[in-house]
């Protein structure tokens, strides 16, 4: 071979590395739209050491063994200009400071910015801490297997970076998803831990002697975005739903709930090799559960309801999967990301004083007098009075993948702050996660402020009254600006 050949047939081999890495350059400099390019990965995030704490309640919830696996799940998605990646973490809700550390890691190694990553937590009540830096052995050394696993996801995926094909669509399943807060019939409303009256109350006694009406609605629809290879077969499904969690596993051991069985099922579904990623993301469940408070259901085992969701769960994805009309490689890419500033409640003077009369109460009896956790909320609310910081800064994003739009917020943000996103998106087709890229309490809409309940009070909900307004406004402006972008 002559060297002119040889250089010539390098000069091919580089041409073609270029196009198929994205990396392909436009007159002037500016990088070059290329058809799209996706990849997947599942890594095991299952702790190796026991006994943990399985965070979620006011008590202890030690587990000593793992009933199923937990994973970080990535997808990677680029054309050219914009690289981007979605995580699902089965975690209860991991904080920012964890999960940007994961993402510092990621992309050190990827070159893919923090500000297009997105991290969202599963919300599964049977998972451990993630982020204990001090104290227990077993909780500190998960803090540092979870966040290797959390980067790891996304460096595989990028990775796998493959030439690829994009669709998106949606399809109901309203039997599994009840609105948890309601109004309750005159005279059956118990007071709440600060010994006041609220208008509605979560998880009411399942009596229609005591049931009026539900407080809110909920969001029946599965969204997927599905991503198959260039011989068209199925290379990963990314899911959405608003369902809190099932929860119910076997005693004293971890589980991912029914976002893991999702998981474990969707191959069969979709008729996918072992290659294939699926994931399931918590939406916008904040006031939404599984529990079916107009008919009860029979008692089930341990893990029974998780598999019946996640059946009926996987069988909607593939519903939705099949409606897909169109694929496309040359779906367009972007991503914004703002930083808002919130301010943190505070309580009352009368409810300082409240809360410091509760806690110096010593007497056995009447501490059994007390309203049921009035000792826990006194003790919030000493912390929120006490907290140093008057302001807290949170990240949303907003995410484009042709003529879908993905909305981040890092709350567990009530069903109809999702549905008015969906309503209002500029997108044909809007999914809208929960819990991504921090875990800041909950979000009620100002009208389930003025409502009460459980996720309202001080100590549940941490930031003002009217944060959900706030974060709806800079989502919707995101959203246009992607919009116009892609136009």
């Amino acid at each position: 071979m002559t060297m002119l050949r040889f250089l010539n047939r390098m000069t091919r081999a580089a041409f073609l590395f270029l196009f198929l890495s994205g990396s392909l350059l436009s007159q002037g400099g500016e990088p070059k739209l290329t058809p799209l390019r996706a990849g997947a990965a599942a890594i095991d995030i299952t702790p190796n050491e026991f006994p943990l704490n399985m965070p979620g309640g006011f008590n202890a919830n030690m587990a000593e063994s793992a009933h199923d696996p937990l994973h970080a799940r990535a997808m990677v998605l680029s054309d050219g200009v914009t690289t981007l990646a979605m995580v699902v973490v089965d975690t209860l809700g991991a904080p920012p400071e964890v999960l940007d550390e994961a993402k510092k890691i990621a992309s050190a190694t990827t070159g893919i910015p923090t500000d297009r990553m997105l991290i969202s937590s599963t919300h599964t009540h049977s998972g451990p801490h993630s982020n204990t830096t001090k104290g227990a052995a077993p909780e500190v050394a998960y803090r540092k297997l979870f966040v290797a696993g959390v980067a790891d996801s996304i460096v595989q995926a990028h990775a796998a970076l493959q030439p690829a094909t994009f669709g998106a669509a949606s399809h109901p399943l309203p039997d599994e998803v009840f609105n948890r807060r309601w109004y309750l019939k005159p005279m059956k409303m118990q007071v709440n831990p600060f010994g006041e009256l609220d208008l509605v109350k979560m998880n009411p006694p399942r009596s229609p002697d005591v049931l009026d009406r539900p407080a809110g609605p909920t969001d029946p629809d599965i969204t997927v975005i599905s991503l198959q290879n260039a011989k068209r077969k199925p290379l990963a499904l990314f899911a959405n739903y608003s369902l809190h969690y099932v929860g119910a596993p076997p005693r004293g051991q971890l589980s991912a709930d029914y976002y893991g069985e999702f998981a474990r099922l969707l191959p069969t579904r979709l008729r996918a090799d072992s290659r294939f990623v699926g994931m399931m993301s918590n939406g916008t469940s904040g006031d939404i559960n599984n529990i079916s408070f107009a008919t009860p259901r029979p008692p089930r085992e341990p893990f029974e309801q998780i598999r019946v969701v996640a059946g009926k769960a996987a069988d909607t994805a593939w519903s939705a999967y099949r409606k897909i009309e169109e694929y496309r490689s040359d779906a367009r890419l972007g991503m914004r990301e703002r930083e808002i500033v919130l301010r943190y409640r505070r309580p009352t003077k009368h409810q300082l004083l409240a809360a410091r009369e509760v806690l110096a109460i010593k007497d056995k009896n009447a501490i059994a007098r007390l309203p049921r956790l009035a000792q826990s909320y006194a003790r919030r609310t000493i912390i929120a009075a006490e907290r140093k910081e008057d302001t807290v800064t949170v990240q949303i994003q907003a995410i484009r993948i042709g003529n879908l739009a993905v909305c981040g917020i890092p709350f567990e943000t009530f069903a109809e702050t999702g549905l008015e996103l969906k309503d209002s998106s500029p997108f044909s087709q809007t999914m809208v996660i929960g819990l991504a890229n921090g875990r800041h309490g909950y979000l009620p809409t100002p009208a389930q402020h003025r409502l009460g309940g459980y996720e309202t009070w001080l100590g549940t909900c941490h930031v003002q009254k009217d944060a959900s307004d706030i974060l709806v406004k800079n989502l919707l402006e995101m959203l246009s600006e992607l919009k116009e972008e892609a136009e």
